[in-house]
């Protein structure tokens, strides 16, 4: 009787230890998927920071300047408020 128990026993103990395994793997994975995620919205409200600043400087020295320039810097300040709202509502979601 003690010697099926015993293999039986160890068979779940190496299942165990490779769910264990496959499982502390995933959490690495998703640890560095979220830091990606991150670092694109750093990129992205970066890249959005930059525009707004050379909108502005180019419509300081050039007051002359056509109207898709407005509406470029307009559209980037919507996307930046937009993906702000979307950020705040995910985090409250998560945090409820």
């Amino acid at each position: 009787m003690g010697i099926p128990s015993a293999v039986t026993g160890l068979c779940f103990w190496a299942i165990q230890k490779s769910i264990t395994r496959r499982d502390a793997k995933r959490d690495k994975q998703e640890e560095a998927r979220k830091k990606n995620e991150l670092l694109l919205i750093k990129g992205v409200g970066a890249a959005i920071a930059l525009g707004e600043a050379t909108a502005q400087s180019i419509k300081r020295l050039d007051s002359k300047c056509n109207g898709e320039m407005e509406k470029a810097l307009e559209y980037a300040r919507a996307v930046k408020h937009e993906q702000k709202d979307f950020l705040n509502e995910q985090g409250v979601d998560n945090f409820l």
